[in-house]
């Protein structure tokens, strides 16, 4: 998943694949996304101007993207889901011609010029090179530099000038999603391997292959060929792929398609003659590709042999499967999410509701009694926390046709969903399935949509740039094993300098993260400005910026209990926090071009969360002890109140 906070510090004035509020950084005068995975539009819902540029493609599939947000209903304990789109930026969103240097004017007398160029890694999605002022860059997204894909970036001729060392690229912010070692299968081999595998299978073979993201398009080009059978997917997958077939305004005839393959995809006209693509609502054939929660009853059946990616085939005879790995684990599927604001109510909401019964299989790390395993109840927190931190939404891998009542669902099958989130100790896994039959029920392959460790050597040796800057970094894991960007790349960069490592070792050094204790909860308080930041994505103030609280993480850890329940809702008038300072300021209305009215009334600030939190965990506490009844204070007469209301 992405780490990239979206500031380019070559041009401050604009913004890449994050469109959050930054404190203290002035509004960005231009934004660019570079594709429509999820980790790449954290904020993008609420923005409002400047404009975003970005693919033709990336621009027709996000127009039709579904996400469905959630928040916590503490009255009735339940998560509710709202549907979001993006259609309200059809005319913010401003598609630019790859390998098209664009110059861009960010405002009177202040130009930059962007030239995209494919990415190799899903439908619309690219690279941005930004140039300018003497300085130059190049955001490769997600990106997948395979061998080839790297020979033709050496030989474009708007690249020549930075592969010939004429000139010398200033920072290269780098896809590093793997650091490790280890060569992958190219996209091609893994195909190949895909190929031979079910062509041995019988001709009456029904196949179900486990696209639940953008990138895996030449997959299901190759197997209809294979197989001489279209693929049926759902009415969502039909929307948003047949968004890349256009026809020009005033010539119905003359077609258009955004990207490579969109033509065999969706179909497309010869002469007057209309011919189908690959992908079909017919269900009566080999191939399916459909929603996982409203599969149709043909792909529902025991003998259907399911087509499963990795990542790669591992010499040691273990696959790597990807574990969320770089984002956009379930972007093609419709699935409840959970936005910032929602994580600190569900850490404090996730110590109090028990598990009543045990709903599944996979529900094994949850007893059937109202106490959790204390390991579960750490490893949740962890989880997250570290969502928390990046800023970005968390998705819970539970599809919306599986909610219980119109888009909500009781809290117990949320925090089951949690448990599959927990990461397994290893990525690796034996291919076991594969070994035991001639002709398995679940076929493996490798096709990695991000780049290997030595492919991402071999783009830098090309480019040869001065310095490097992660957009993937698992902090403490670098710490932990003294990964830095000059250990990485720094043998094959033109400069021996590199700013990501200079920030990295002072911040390691002033602000740490407290891990979880469950034997000293007392220890798990946020009561300084600085350590809710440590919280947070830095620079990141979260979404509703008219009322940003210090607020405090559950003080007992989950399964513990108490009959006291403190206050966290300051009972004083708003105020905003500075983040970097620690220091409060009296509430204004904030410079914020990030915001609309329309987001304002769709979130919910912090403060509102606690206290609704505190009167959720006063009604329990009523309902308890019937001998003891606690005030529960109204919303609307002790908000700005330092004493309660005088009894008349």
């Amino acid at each position: 998943m992405s780490t990239f906070s979206g500031l380019v510090a070559e041009f401050p004035d604009i913004r890449i694949d994050f469109f959050r509020h930054h404190p203290d950084v002035p509004p960005p005068l231009a934004c660019f996304l570079s594709h429509v995975h999820s980790d790449h539009l954290s904020g993008l819902e609420s923005l409002r101007s400047p404009f975003v540029y970005c693919s033709a493609a990336t621009r027709e599939i996000l127009l039709r993207l579904e996400r469905y947000p959630c928040r916590i209903n503490y009255a009735q304990g339940i998560l509710e889901t709202r549907q979001q789109t993006y259609k309200h930026l059809a005319k913010v969103m401003k598609p630019l011609p790859l390998e098209t240097p664009t110059v861009i004017e960010l405002r009177p007398g202040h130009s930059i010029q962007a030239t995209l160029f494919d990415a190799n890694h899903c439908p619309g999605a690219v690279m941005f090179l930004i140039e300018g002022d003497g300085k130059a860059i190049l955001y490769t997204g997600d990106v997948r530099s395979e061998p080839w894909f790297v020979n033709a970036l050496a030989r474009n001729p708007i690249l020549i000038e930075y592969t010939s060392r004429l000139k010398t690229l200033d920072k290269i912010y780098l896809d590093t999603s793997f650091t490790d070692d280890v060569s992958f299968q190219t996209k091609s081999e893994g195909i190949a391997e895909l190929l031979r595998k079910i062509l041995r299978y019988p001709d009456d073979t029904i196949f179900y292959m486990q696209a639940w993201t953008y990138g895996y398009e030449d997959v299901w080009l190759a197997l209809s060929r294979a197989l001489k059978s279209p693929i049926h997917v759902d009415e969502y997958k039909l929307r948003v792929y047949g968004a890349l077939r256009t026809r020009m305004a005033g010539q119905p005839l003359t077609e258009l398609h955004l990207c490579t393959g969109a033509a065999a995809l969706t179909g497309h006209m010869c002469g007057n003659t209309p011919l189908p693509g690959c992908l079909t609502s017919d269900v009566d054939v080999r191939l399916h590709s459909c929603e996982k929660g409203n599969m149709c009853s043909a792909a529902k059946h025991p003998a259907v042999v399911r087509i499963q990616p990795i990542v790669a085939h591992l010499p040691n005879g273990t696959n790597l499967v990807e574990a969320g790995v770089g984002g956009g684990g379930e972007d093609l599927e419709r699935e409840a999410e959970l936005v910032s604001q929602e994580l600190l109510a569900l850490l404090e909401l996730y110590a109090t509701i028990p598990f009543v019964e045990e709903t599944s299989s996979n529900f094994n790390r949850i007893t059937a009694s109202n106490d959790v395993p204390e390991a579960y109840r750490k490893e949740v927190f962890n989880v997250l926390k570290v969502a928390l931190s990046s800023g970005r939404t968390l998705s819970l891998n539970l599809d919306i046709s599986k909610l219980e009542d119109h888009y909500s669902s009781g809290l117990p099958t949320v925090l089951q969903a949690l448990s599959d989130l927990i990461p397994e100790n290893s990525q690796c896994i034996k291919s076991e399935c594969e070994a035991a039959h001639d002709l398995p029920r679940v076929i493996q392959f490798p096709y990695s949509r991000h780049s290997s460790y030595p492919e991402l050597c071999h783009l830098i040796q090309v480019l040869r740039p001065m310095d490097i800057w992660p957009c993937t970094v698992d902090a403490k894991r670098w710490a932990a094993e003294g990964i830095s960007i000059k250990t990485l790349f720094g043998q094959h960069c033109a400069g021996q300098i590199f700013q990501h490592d200079v920030e990295l070792g002072a911040l390691s050094t002033a602000c740490t993260i407290p891990a979880v204790d469950p034997q000293h909860p007392e220890s798990q308080h946020v009561d300084s400005a600085s350590e809710l930041e440590s919280l947070l994505a830095p620079g990141l103030i979260m979404a509703d910026t008219h009322s940003v609280q210090l607020v405090q993480l559950p003080a007992q850890l989950p399964g513990s209990t108490s009959n006291e329940h403190e206050p966290v809702s300051p009972p004083l008038k708003r105020k905003r926090i500075n983040l970097a300072e620690g220091e409060g300021l009296e509430e204004t209305t904030p410079d914020d071009s990030q915001q609309t009215q329309s987001s304002w009334a769709s979130e919910i600030s912090t403060r509102h969360y606690l206290t609704r939190r505190d009167a959720y965990l006063l009604t329990l506490d009523n309902v308890d002890d019937n001998d003891d009844w606690k005030p529960i204070a109204l919303l609307s007469t002790d908000g700005h109140h330092n004493v309660a209301e005088t009894e008349l």
